[in-house]
């Protein structure tokens, strides 16, 4: 019996599927190294802007809203205060909650301003947003740094496309638009400070974290099931060439 198993079907379907798994893995390895690059590329944009003086929010935007993020703005209008909505299912130290939105208005326009997180209560939504209103006391100067509109991705839920919501599942500027007659900036401020102090329950939202995150221990993962398929693969038929060769010894041996 010839020994050449390894040009049997079976054996070539593996050789294929180890060849696939191989350098499917050895994609998935630079896919996270790419994600690493554009996450540090982030990290980078966010701290120098986070540490740029305070400017004004034409300054910010007379780059356009790429350039614009996380620039530190100050601004000084007041609270549209019809224009509040909640953006559920947010969690802050471990406690779910609401962000809170208001339409901040100057000079005939408006900017969307993340007020803060603020802790769900036994009276629900409803109740909160009633609570989180702002009072209607005039001028407020807000300091913070300036976001990108929110979308749907492939997944999650849906806002209902027309009518007036209370509550929203993401920041999305150009549905919020439908509930203002005030033309909305293309971007909303994350609040970091205002005069007025904001409600001691309405706490402002933590930038986003400047770490390299989990991609590079990724890569390193996906590597080596790499290398373990390539390596192990030819010591698999090895080994079964031998076994192979043995059973065929005791076949001609006589009796």
């Amino acid at each position: 019996m010839s020994t050449r198993f390894w040009l049997r079907p079976k054996w070539i379907v593996g050789h294929l599927l180890c060849a696939f798994l191989v350098i499917l893995f050895i994609n998935l390895g630079f896919w996270q190294l790419r994600r690493l690059h554009e996450r540090r590329a982030h990290n980078k944009l966010i701290n120098d802007h986070v540490t740029a003086p305070v400017t004004t929010l034409d300054d910010a935007l007379r780059g356009g809203v790429a350039t614009a993020q996380f620039r530190r703005v100050r601004i000084t209008g007041h609270w549209d205060t019809g224009t509040t909505v909640l953006v559920r299912s947010k969690s802050l130290d471990e406690q779910p909650g609401d962000d809170v939105l208001t339409t901040l208005v100057i000079d005939g326009k408006g900017i969307v301003v993340n007020r803060g997180f603020a802790q769900l209560g036994g009276g629900g939504e409803t109740t909160m947003l009633s609570a989180v209103r702002p009072d209607d006391t005039g001028t407020v100067t807000v300091t913070g740094v300036l976001r990108a509109s929110e979308s749907r991705g492939l997944f999650g839920p849906k806002d209902p496309a027309t009518g007036h919501l209370d509550v929203v599942n993401r920041i999305d500027l150009p549905r919020l638009q439908q509930q203002t007659t005030q033309r909305l900036e293309p971007v909303y401020l994350q609040l970091v400070s205002s005069t007025p102090a904001e409600r001691s329950f309405v706490r402002p939202i933590p930038l986003p974290a400047t770490n390299d995150g989990p991609h590079l221990s990724y890569a390193i993962q996906w590597f080596i099931f790499a290398t373990v398929g390539a390596a192990g693969w030819p010591l698999l038929l090895r080994k079964t060439a031998r076994s192979e060769a043995a059973e065929h010894a005791e076949e001609d041996e006589p009796v």
